[in-house]
């Protein structure tokens, strides 16, 4: 009976790590391919297609603000289950819309769906802290962070493959996986929160800025706005560097995705290997600090980089952030209580929504404001919008002193 469990619980593991593969994959298969399809439905130059391309971001990331704390408070009343496997078939549903779309309005609604189908995250993160003890949450935060960070390698990859062959192959790829996904999961995922351990919410445990007011908890607002500009430092990684590669250094969407794919494999190796042995050596605050000075310095390395081979340094240099996340997360998840796993997870998910939001306007308006002259960026300092990602990771540090103080007190159970 032990070994039947022990394998059951082994394939739903297997199928969390799979659908947070997915929800990056989301984000990252299109990559490659959105700015020449954007530009082909809209036309115009670079400076346009750059402010579109913020938009889109900015619709994603509003739905990904909406639906993620509704998806983790549900998730604390009905269970993970039906909530995870909902949004797994919601997501094989909006890429065949993007897949078929037959104009630009089209491609937004597909992205907006995209969006709020992939805010399971936060019931995704609430399941591993249903099934893993306080003292092992960074490590298997870390593991998280490696599907992550595979779905961001095999993102890029795939869809600078396949859109080499057709701008929608990605489209319809990404469908086909999220639909065999859902019914894995049919099959695969059992229950992780006992009915006992849920609890009721009204409609106002569904309002997107209820879970906003989960980050006043004590010990959660230090930690919660590390993690904050993290996550706002990440979109200039989808909003304004595969358009400046693009622009600045010539590349194409083959060597994009190889080059993103290359950062996602560092940031693998990083989570999956060496998070849970620099915790158990050093404790989560000094992992964390060692995460933000490593992608400050691979930010600032890629907006002042002259040339690729100078580009390419901080791609090892910025996979030591691959610490961070893990850390900050392992950090809060122990300080919450069972029952509101699923609540935290989603203000989580909510700050990342936000962020979202605002970071593409913020990079893509620092990135067009820095081009040249014939707005093009083949000046030193169309690579400010980076090296700005790279102040929000080093200004992180001034919170973490808070987060700190906290950890000596006594963590909620």
């Amino acid at each position: 009976m032990s070994g039947s469990t022990s394998r059951r619980r082994g394939a739903a593991f297997g199928f969390i790590m799979a659908t947070i593969l997915l929800d990056m994959l989301a984000m990252a298969i299109v990559l490659p391919v959105l700015p020449a399809l954007i530009t082909g439905l809209v036309g115009g130059g670079a400076g346009l297609s750059a402010h579109v391309f913020g938009a889109f971001g900015a619709a994603w990331a509003a739905m990904q603000f909406i639906a993620s704390p509704m998806l983790g408070a549900l998730s604390d009343r009905f269970g993970r289950r039906p909530v995870i496997l909902l949004s797994c078939l919601g997501q094989a549903v909006d890429f065949t819309v993007m897949a078929l779309a037959p104009s630009v309005g089209w491609l937004l609604a597909g992205r907006i769906l995209s969006g709020a189908s992939s805010a399971n995250i936060a019931a995704a993160n609430a399941y591993i802290s249903d099934v893993t003890p306080p003292e092992r949450r960074a490590a298997a935060f870390g593991v998280s962070g490696v599907a992550a960070a595979i779905g961001f390698v095999l993102g890029p990859a795939l869809g600078g493959l396949l859109g080499a062959v057709s701008l929608r192959l990605p489209f319809w790829f990404a469908a086909g996986l999220s639909l065999a996904n859902f019914l894995y999961g049919l099959v695969a995922l059992p229950e992780s929160l006992a009915p006992r351990r849920r609890r009721r919410i009204g409609w106002r445990g569904l309002n997107p800025l209820d879970a906003l007011r989960f980050y006043r908890r004590p010990g959660v607002a230090a930690p919660a706005t590390i993690y904050a500009l993290g996550t706002l430092a990440l979109q200039a990684v989808p909003s304004v560097m595969v358009l400046y590669v693009q622009e600045r250094f010539g590349w194409r969407p083959q060597l994009i995705g190889a080059t993103l794919a290359a950062a996602g494999v560092g940031f693998a190796v990083v989570g999956g290997v060496v998070v849970g042995p620099m915790v158990r050596r050093l404790g989560e605050p000094r992992t964390l600090i060692l995460g933000l000075i490593g992608g400050a310095a691979g930010f600032v390395l890629f907006g002042l980089a002259p040339d690729s081979r100078i580009f390419w340094i901080g791609v090892p240099v910025l996979s030591a952030w691959g610490l961070a996340m893990p850390a900050v997360q392992g950090i809060m998840a122990h300080r919450i209580g069972g029952r509101e796993q699923g609540r935290l997870q989603g203000l989580l998910a909510s700050l990342n929504g936000l962020t979202a939001l605002v970071g593409p306007l913020l990079f893509t308006t620092i990135y067009a404001a820095t081009l040249g002259p014939d707005g093009t960026a083949d000046v030193p300092r169309s690579g400010t919008a980076l090296v700005v990602a790279g102040l929000l990771l080093l200004a992180s540090l001034i919170p973490l002193r808070w987060a700190v103080r906290y950890q000596a007190g006594r963590p909620n159970p």
